[in-house]
């Protein structure tokens, strides 16, 4: 990617940044330039300060211009209400990014992943977006959260596979697209249930709860003052993660290039590991927010090296992690 456009991707996310200097130039340019964009819409759908309907607005517009029905929306006025600094410059770089997306070989395949990724942000807006009356409002039913961790991370996996499969011969000799593909939507989709359950309080207290309505057997809001009364709907869910990251280690076992392998292992290793905090501390019923902490990054930084050798050691390193239930020493 073009300098410039390297120095905000190192801006708005240092730990993607590692991965995307992993991959080999034939897919990193695409896989740039779709977290980008897709962390774009993400800063317009956060943005507060703008009335909830303007937000819709500028992502449908979004949504139009990656499917070619229009041009892309003009995000410089939104730029001043965003409070932090990468993100007003990544709004201030928009043109630049739907002008590279234009005439690059992947167009195609990055813009029908923004596409998925903008239809979950706008049904994720439009259900939580007005969540200021004090009302917590939760997803109807487990459908309705499979679908978002689809929408948001699922499709991002199939993306990734579709993209390596077609560009780097050799990427994952053995298994066939249809499975590989399965196996890298639900590795996404993992890892994004992991983020929900981690950010569970800090939603509750926007008014998003993205635990099912018809599982809770209470109102969505009174989990905010007893935590507990969702225990069985947070077990139930971690064990979903921990099902989907299963399929993403079987997805990183069916990878051959060391540097693909290596930029897997590292997103499937921190969510093993934060899943694991999660299972033992309770997110709901923690003060803090539970996180890896940087010495186990290191850590799993130097055991993502060694996995990426071989079969052999990812299989020994993978089990180190998932036995322990924390970052091997």
């Amino acid at each position: 990617m073009r300098h410039g456009l390297n120095r905000l991707l190192a801006a708005v996310s240092r730990s993607f940044y590692l991965t995307i200097r992993l991959l080999p130039p034939a897919v990193r340019d695409a896989v740039g330039l779709a977290y980008l964009l897709a962390r774009t819409s993400d800063t317009v759908a956060d943005s507060a300060s703008a009335p909830v309907a303007e937000r819709l607005a500028l992502l449908r517009q979004m949504a139009e211009a990656a499917r070619g029905d229009g041009p892309p929306p003009d995000l410089t006025a939104l730029a001043p209400l965003v409070p932090d600094p990468s993100e007003r410059a990544l709004l201030e770089n928009t043109p630049t990014l739907w002008r590279l997306l234009e005439t690059m070989p992947d167009q195609k395949a990055v813009a029908g992943v923004l596409g998925e990724i903008l239809r979950g942000q706008m049904l994720d807006l439009t259900r939580f977006g007005c969540g200021n009356d004090g009302t917590v409002r939760a997803l109807a039913n487990a459908d309705a959260l499979e679908d978002y961790t689809y929408s948001v991370a699922g499709c991002v996996g199939e993306f990734w596979t579709r993209l390596c499969s077609a560009r780097l011969p050799g990427y994952a000799p053995g298994v066939g697209l249809e499975e590989l593909t399965r196996l890298g939507a639900s590795f996404g989709k993992g890892l994004q249930l992991v983020n929900i359950l981690r950010d569970a309080p800090a939603d509750l207290a926007q008014g998003r709860c993205y635990f099912p309505a018809d599982e809770l057997g209470c109102e969505p809001g009174a989990l905010r003052t007893a935590p507990e009364l969702a225990r069985l709907v947070c077990d139930r869910w971690m064990a979903r993660a921990r099902a989907h990251l299963d399929d993403g280690l079987r997805y990183i076992q069916a990878v051959r290039p060391w540097r693909l392998r290596l930029a897997c292992f590292l997103p499937w290793a921190l969510g093993v590991r934060t899943l694991a905090l999660l299972e033992r501390h309770r997110p709901l019923e923690t003060a803090h927010r539970l996180k890896v902490s940087r010495k186990e990054v290191r850590l799993l930084l130097v055991w993502g090296a060694i996995a990426a050798l071989g079969s052999a050691p990812l299989r020994h390193v993978a089990a180190r992690i998932q036995k322990a239930g924390r970052a091997p020493e």
